[in-house]
C-alpha cells in the first residue's frame, strides 16, 4: 500500500468516528462520469465508505454569490451582525445564518452548505490547487463563511464551529501542494475549527515546477489513482 492510499484509508477510519460529515467538492473542471476531477473522486471515496453519516455537495455547481466585503467597509466590520440574518425556517433552521450576500440575493444558495455544516461534527474540502492556491470556487465559498469567524473574531459571539472537525483534500499537478495545505489549515484554525493534521492530505504529480508537458498531464490520473489504490475501480 502507497503512502497516500495508507493516509486517505486513515482519514476515512478516522472519520468513521463522526456522527455526520459534510464532504466539499470545490474543483468546476468540466467532466463527465469517466473523467471525474481527481480530488472529487476521493469525496465520492468517501462518501462510499461512510454511507449514510456522510454528505457530498459540490460547490461549483451551486449558486453562491461572491463575499461582498462587508469585514472592511466605511463603516468598519459589518459582517454576520444581527440585522443580516437569514430570515428563512428552511434555509436557516438554526438561525445562525448571518451573511449580507445572503440577505440581498435571495436565489444565493450559501444556505444549502451553512445548514449541513452546522449539523456536522466534521467537514472535508475536496479540490484542486492552480497557479499556486486553491481554485476559485473554494477560495470564493472560504470568503463567503467569514460571517463564521467575524462572529466569535470580531462580534465576540460564541464560536459555533468549536466542535466541528474540518480537513483540506487538494491535488495539483506540479508546484506549491504542500504549502497549500499549511496555509488552508491555518484559516480553518481561525475560523474556529478543529483541525487535527489526519484530515489533511495532498497530493502532487511532479516536484517540477517546470513540468508541464502533455505526457505528464495523460500520466496524471494513472499515477493517481495507482496511489490511491482506486485502479481497478469505475473511474
Amino acid at each position: 500500500m502507497k503512502r497516500a492510499e495508507r493516509r486517505f484509508r486513515r482519514m476515512i477510519e478516522y472519520l468513521k468516528t463522526k456522527k455526520k460529515v459534510l464532504l466539499l467538492t470545490t474543483s468546476n473542471r468540466w467532466s463527465n462520469d469517466s473523467d471525474v476531477p481527481k480530488s472529487s473522486l476521493l469525496a465520492m471515496e468517501v462518501k462510499k465508505q461512510l454511507g449514510k453519516k456522510a454528505v457530498l455537495i459540490d460547490v461549483s455547481k451551486l449558486k453562491i454569490y461572491p463575499c461582498e466585503g462587508d469585514v472592511s467597509s466605511a463603516k468598519g466590520n459589518n459582517c454576520g451582525v444581527k440585522s443580516c440574518i437569514l430570515k428563512d425556517k428552511n434555509k436557516n433552521p438554526s438561525g445562525c445564518h448571518r451573511c449580507w450576500a445572503s440577505f440581498n440575493n435571495s436565489d444565493d444558495e450559501l444556505w444549502k452548505i451553512s445548514k449541513e455544516l452546522l449539523q456536522s461534527d466534521a467537514v472535508i474540502f475536496f479540490g484542486s490547487v492552480r497557479w499556486g492556491q486553491m481554485d476559485a470556487e473554494y477560495q470564493k465559498l472560504i470568503e463567503r463563511l467569514t460571517w463564521l469567524e467575524n462572529r466569535h473574531s470580531t462580534l465576540n459571539e460564541s464560536n459555533l464551529l468549536e466542535n466541528i472537525d474540518a480537513g483540506l483534500v487538494c491535488v495539483g499537478h506540479n508546484w506549491n501542494t504542500w504549502l497549500v495545505r499549511l496555509i488552508q489549515r491555518k484559516v480553518l484554525d481561525f475560523y474556529g475549527f478543529k483541525t487535527p493534521w489526519k484530515l489533511f492530505l495532498v497530493w502532487q504529480y511532479t516536484w517540477n515546477p517546470f513540468n508541464e508537458s502533455l505526457d505528464s498531464y495523460k500520466n496524471a490520473r494513472g499515477k493517481f489513482l495507482k496511489d490511491f489504490g482506486l485502479e481497478n475501480g469505475k473511474n
